[in-house]
């Protein structure tokens, strides 16, 4: 998420209650960043980059092995239940992750592309299509919208498209709701959605993506989750009527692009982790890290200012699963 803002001086003023040590998940990508594995992988190489071959049950079993063993996690989160950033080639994300999950006893907050109502309407049918009760028990939440509302959607679409979701797929989980940018919670723009029933809302917050210094990130993340989990808390009158996760935060590492004073780096990236992700998982934060592994074929991205900017190296574990820095806190 790219949006600047000037940092508050009201992390304190918060009404969060902390309890028990926060859950550390990671994202997980739909798509193989490293070497290509037969002919038609080969062939994806040459049209999609570096690999980008869709995983399949025994890649993410082995992306699951890493991420326990090395980093003490078992549960992920998803974008989208068909990945079509390689329209040629799309992954089944859902129908390949799920036996993979429930092999490795992982939990997966399940993404649903819904910028469009084409899109949810077609991600809608794709997950009825898989979900059974048996494939089902990994599924720990459901997100309808992936900072959709960041990108323009009206919360007075998108908070239909959550209701219908909740009324198809509240069978298999409780957990119902959406993703999005902590500006979007804080500012009132995702007010129709916190006070419209939902249960279950996941922040983003970076700090790198406010420009910030490595020395002043941790703060303006923090203070960041506390404006918008402080709204949401304070507009839906409880401290626990709705579960609120911080879905991605993160740094790039080697080889990543700068953005302003946020300066990419493997060392800026473990001095982030350390003193604000540790920070908001010893206070209580459940946090989703932006990313599990480096991903090659990613394509660049455009930031606000137009700048281009490099989203392969993101990962805490490199392309071939090797721990970028210890993940103790």
């Amino acid at each position: 998420m790219h949006f600047s803002t000037i940092l508050s001086a009201v992390l304190a003023a918060s009404p969060l209650i902390v309890s028990a040590r926060g859950t550390l998940g990671f994202a997980l990508g739909a798509r193989n960043p490293g070497n290509a594995h037969n002919f038609r992988d080969f062939l994806m190489k040459l049209i999609s980059g570096p690999d980008g071959t869709c995983k399949t049950v025994q890649d993410y079993e082995s992306d699951f092995d890493a991420l326990k063993s090395q980093g003490g996690s078992t549960i992920v989160r998803t974008y989208s239940v068909v990945d079509i950033n390689v329209p040629k080639y799309p992954c089944d994300v859902a129908a390949t992750i799920l036996p993979a999950a429930k092999s490795k006893n992982f939990q997966v907050i399940l993404g649903l592309w819904a910028d469009t109502q084409a899109s949810y309407d077609s991600e809608w049918a794709a997950l009825k299509g898989v979900l059974t009760t048996g494939n089902s028990i990994s599924i720990y939440a459901i997100t309808v919208g992936s900072e959709s509302l960041y990108r323009g959607v009206s919360a007075f679409d998108l908070l239909p498209r959550i209701k219908n979701a909740t009324a198809e797929f509240g069978k298999f989980t409780k957990r119902v709701g959406t993703v999005d940018s902590w500006n979007k919670f804080q500012d009132g723009t995702a007010d129709p959605i916190i006070t419209g029933g939902v249960k279950f809302l996941m922040v983003n917050a970076f700090g790198y993506w406010q420009h910030q210094n490595i020395n002043n990130a941790t703060a303006t993340y923090l203070d960041d989750l506390q404006q918008a989990i402080g709204h949401i808390q304070s507009l839906s009158g409880s401290i626990d009527a709705i579960e609120i996760w911080n879905g991605e935060t993160g740094w790039p590492g080697d080889g990543g692009s700068d953005y302003g004073d946020a300066k990419a780096g493997t060392k800026n990236a473990e001095t982030f982790y350390k003193t604000g992700v540790c920070a908001a998982l010893d206070w209580g934060f459940d946090v989703f890290y932006f990313e599990a592994f480096d991903e090659a074929w990613k394509p660049m991205s455009k930031g606000d200012t137009g700048d281009q900017g490099d989203e392969t190296h993101w990962g805490a574990f490199t392309a071939d699963r090797k721990l970028k820095f210890t993940l103790s806190c």
